[in-house]
């Protein structure tokens, strides 16, 4: 009798059987269809464009040292070498603190400038199950002009020393080889040279990159000076260079027409005119040291 029970027991067993495993079969296929999340990585191949900054940050515990360099304009001519008897230069060094924020510090020879900076990625651009068309980052420096007092003999205060920078860095992978940056910017002056300057200039940066090879790419951009007050004392600032990866080190070679390698120096200070000449060759040399390793990789 118990024999009996089983033998009917048996075909439905048969039955559930494969219908259990296609489900789980169909479980399956349903979960590797669900998509995943792709985020867009090296829209610029550093943390700037050109003298701008670009929206790249250092990873977490990674120190970023940067020498920027200018000679002096092309257009002096053979007796001081067209510009290489002479140069202004930056030195730089940004640390990750997470993937997405950064902070930096900088010393120029232009006006003796000291400047700092926190830089935050707050959109990442990424397709499949989350999709944003965009990386943007928050950009906030204040840099401090270290000259000496024209006229010591005034009571001089140290904020007249001081500006201010915000930019929303706006940029997005268009594929492989292209990217474009949009730089909405606002510089503070807490000093201007007369009560008919603004101290609030507004501008607006636009740059791009185009890879030729995994090692080198061209790159570009463009800064506009809206607030007419600064307008009509100072150039738009233009660069055009390239980018050479060779390893641990990226350089970047390129002519530009501003002096200073800072936001408030090459956004409202910029004098030289590409019609006449007045064209700086530079470079930035971009080396990476790994201070902390990420969690997953600490030994």
């Amino acid at each position: 009798m118990r024999l009996h029970k089983k033998l009917m027991l048996l075909p439905l067993i048969i039955f559930i059987t494969p219908m259990a495993s296609g489900q789980d079969d169909l479980m399956g296929m349903l979960d590797d269809n669900e998509p995943e999340t792709e985020y867009a990585y090296a829209t610029f191949k550093t943390t700037r464009v050109i003298s701008g900054h670009s929206v790249e940050s250092p990873s977490y515990g990674v120190l970023q040292f940067i020498v920027s360099h200018h000679f002096g304009r092309i257009n002096q001519g053979l007796y001081n070498f067209f510009g290489l008897d002479q140069a202004t230069i930056r030195l730089g060094l940004h640390y990750g603190i997470t993937d997405r924020l950064a902070i930096g510090i900088g010393r120029s020879s232009y006006q003796k400038t000291l400047d700092g900076y926190v830089k935050y990625k707050f959109l990442r651009q990424s397709s499949g199950k989350k999709n944003m068309p965009v990386t943007v980052s928050y950009f906030a420096a204040s840099d401090i002009n270290t000259l000496r007092w024209q006229k010591p003999e005034r009571d001089n205060l140290f904020s007249s020393r001081v500006s201010y920078v915000h930019q929303l860095l706006i940029a997005r992978k268009f594929n492989n080889k292209l990217s474009l940056q949009l730089s909405p910017s606002l510089v503070h002056k807490n000093l201007v040279e007369s009560s008919d300057d603004s101290n609030d200039i507004i501008s607006t940066g636009i740059g791009g990159r185009y890879k030729i090879t995994n090692s080198l790419s061209i790159n570009a951009e463009y800064f506009h000076v809206f607030t007419e007050s600064a307008a009509e004392k100072s150039e738009n600032a233009l660069a055009i260079g390239v980018d050479l990866e060779t390893g641990g080190h990226v350089f970047q070679l390129h002519l530009t027409n501003a002096q200073p390698m800072f936001e408030r120096g090459f956004i409202t200070e910029t004098q030289g005119k590409w019609s006449n000449g007045d064209i700086y060759f530079g470079f930035n040399i971009n080396r990476v040291f790994t201070i902390q390793k990420p969690k997953e990789f600490k030994e």
